[in-house]
């Protein structure tokens, strides 16, 4: 860094040294970018909506009625509870970099937990219309027996959702950015008890799998966001890379928990002498298997990005094959809320 002498005040003296200036405003959105951003969000709701067609063909099993628009809602629902674990998560590994540029709001980039809140309110809103309807999507305000979530298991849970989203809102308005990972921290527990019924054998080991799975990929999937704008804004190499670096550490950890999870979950619902043939014949397999190939591109990207945050001469260069990370993280979560409207896999 160069030093610039401050030119004479008019008793050709020095001039009292001016204060440091604020920084730059964050840049807007380019038109080019919000194109790109809201074709990226058509595509991922295409998947889930024309995804149980496509997965179910030619295997002669039947969707549940509103397939797509549960597996949609689905998706809102788990991007929202992303976005403020996500905050969170990133705030406190920059809190760790060494010389980070801390500080009030010129520092930090704006929350979208506000937003997101309401999105995800307003997802579990219909998710909860759907159960109170006997799990078909209703087409009348009196189709909903709201009085009837009261007394069944998928009923409570729903509702405890809801009220998450709605205590998310209110903690998004808040100042202590600690206080908005609660909400979606119960939202994480409702899922994973929800998708493992009593009926179900061992529900509690399959909730316990279910629970580490969620909450690693929320943060993996919520956090590189914010870190990548939390980078951008400090425009600052140094800490910068000493952020995505790690971030990276710690995104190895959560993706061999996630993947652990995830393999041991699927062997639980598919016998070990079913898997070759539940994994194309039935719907669950395939989106199984293309997730599963999802998840190892957004593995390889990762890699890509940490190589260069270690070779490259500019050390920001790896927030490119991040970007994409993010992107492929994105699809990801669809197909993710897409495998929890299909039918499950047959214990033979």
């Amino acid at each position: 860094m160069s030093l610039i002498r401050p030119p004479a005040g008019p008793s050709g003296g020095d001039a009292a040294p001016s204060p440091v200036p604020a920084a730059a405003p964050a840049r807007r959105l380019s038109p080019g970018r919000a194109v790109a951003v809201l074709a990226l969000v058509a595509v991922a709701a295409l998947i889930p909506l024309l995804g149980p067609a496509a997965a179910l063909h030619g295997t002669g099993e039947a969707a549940a009625p509103g397939a797509g628009r549960i597996a949609l809602l689905r998706t809102v629902l788990f991007a929202a509870v992303c976005f403020p674990a996500g905050e969170w998560f990133a705030g406190r590994l920059a809190r760790r970099v060494p010389g980070a540029p801390l500080g009030d709001a010129p520092d930090a980039p704006r929350g979208w937990a506000l937003f997101a809140a309401g999105a995800g309110f307003a997802a579990a809103l219909g998710l909860a219309s759907v159960v109170a309807t006997g799990n078909l999507v209703p087409h009348r305000l009196g189709e909903i027996d709201v009085g009837g979530l009261y007394r069944t298991r998928d009923g409570a849970l729903a509702l405890l959702e809801v009220n998450a989203f709605a205590v998310a809102g209110l903690c998004a308005l808040s100042c202590r950015p600690a206080g908005r990972v609660w909400p979606s921290a119960a939202v994480v527990v409702a899922e994973a008890l929800r998708v493992h019924p009593a009926t179900e054998h061992s529900p509690s080991a399959g909730s316990g799998l279910t629970l580490v799975h969620l909450t690693c990929a929320v943060l993996w999937a919520g956090g590189l966001p914010h870190v990548l704008r939390t980078v951008r804004r400090w425009r600052a190499p140094g800490p910068g890379a000493a952020l995505l670096g790690l971030y990276a550490r710690v995104a190895a950890v959560l993706l061999a928990a996630i993947t652990a999870t995830g393999m041991w979950s699927s062997l639980r619902r598919m016998p070990a002498g079913t898997i070759p043939h539940q994994l194309t014949a039935t719907a669950y397999g395939r989106t199984l298997v293309a997730k599963v190939f999802l998840v190892a591109a957004v593995a390889v990207l990762a890699l890509w990005a940490r190589r260069r945050l270690r070779r490259a001469d500019d050390p920001l260069g790896a927030c490119v094959p991040a970007r994409a990370e993010v992107v492929a993280l994105g699809v990801v979560v669809a197909v993710s809320a897409l495998l929890t409207a299909l039918p499950l896999p047959i214990r033979w």
